[in-house]
């Protein structure tokens, strides 16, 4: 509870107010801010209109479609998160690290599912055994709208995030390669982008970065109409390839055992160079991000020596 005075009055603002007010202007509603703060919509509007009386001021405006802030209320939000922070900090400050407690939602692409996600998972149990983590998998499109209306906490995604309050952490970048199946017969190679673009070529979900390069590398080359098949399933697309529906696109980290059982092969082909897959650790600042903080800088590591081949 903060003590401060307004015209010669001694007045009282509840921390719990002001974290009720930061809620419901990040999550644009006072049902979500409910949700968020397990408590009853009444409850969190008594708290605004307490809040809003002890600072004299009105911090949104109301209509049938739900609330925005005015314009004392954008000014004060960030004062706002600040002192949610400054608590958050103290009682971490407080207590050890490993007896962090709680649930942190994180949101991963498959790539990071197939190489070190269960080394990280592993790591994160053993350092603070009371959290508990729920796991969501997913394409980078979905994640980083999910990130955004705060239904995930942190996301492992083709980034970075490139939005106000979003922090984003490198954690391993994986080159793309043309890969097929040693039964599909393509001629000698090195193979043109004219030849690759007689079958389908099947990647990543049309709404990617490896899908858009792809196709525009293929209609430069003259390929009409490329034929691509988009897929948020890496295993759909490892077992197309498989069955010769076409040659593929997509980074051979993931094709450890194919490669080595010779059920896939990588192609050498005459054409500019595949993009590289970054990923990065993306959460949204706020009072409480320091678990998805903590476990983005742990997930850096475990990338690290997933990378340098140090056994995690």
């Amino acid at each position: 509870m903060i003590r401060s005075s307004r015209q010669g009055e001694r007045f009282m603002i509840e921390l719990r107010n002001i974290e009720t007010f930061f809620w419901v202007a990040t999550l644009g509603s006072f049902r979500a801010a409910s949700d968020k703060l397990n408590t009853t919509q009444p409850a969190v509007s008594q708290r605004i209109a307490s809040l809003e009386a002890d600072l004299g001021v009105r911090l949104f405006e109301r209509d049938a479609r739900g609330v925005k802030l005015t314009a004392k209320g954008h000014e004060l939000l960030s004062h706002a998160e600040r002192m949610l922070q400054v608590r958050r900090d103290m009682f971490e400050a407080a207590r050890e690290q490993n007896v962090m407690t709680g649930t942190v939602r994180i949101g991963v692409a498959e790539t990071i599912v197939q190489t070190w996600l269960p080394a990280l998972i592993e790591l994160v149990h053993a350092s603070y055994p009371a959290l508990v983590l729920e796991i969501e998998v997913d394409t980078t499109h979905v994640l980083r709208s999910h990130l955004m209306s705060r239904q995930i906490d942190l996301a492992f995604l083709m980034g970075p995030v490139l939005e106000a309050r979003v922090e984003n952490l490198p954690l391993c970048t994986y080159p793309l390669a043309w890969v097929a199946s040693p039964l599909l017969e393509l001629g000698p190679e090195p193979l043109t982008l004219e030849r690759i673009g007689r079958l389908p070529i099947v990647t990543y979900p049309s709404n990617s970065a490896p899908y858009r390069v792809v196709r525009d590398m293929l209609t430069r080359a003259g390929v009409v109409s490329p034929r691509m098949y988009g897929s948020a399933s890496m295993s759909m697309v490892v077992r197309m390839t498989q069955d010769c529906i076409g040659t593929s696109v997509i980074a051979p980290v993931f094709l450890g055992k194919e490669l080595a059982r010779g059920e896939l092969r990588i192609l050498r082909v005459d054409a500019d160079p595949l993009p590289e897959l970054s990923f990065t650790a993306t959460w949204v600042q706020g009072p409480d991000s320091h678990a998805a903080r903590l476990i983005a800088q742990m997930a850096q590591k475990v990338a690290e020596q997933a990378s340098d081949g140090v056994p995690s």
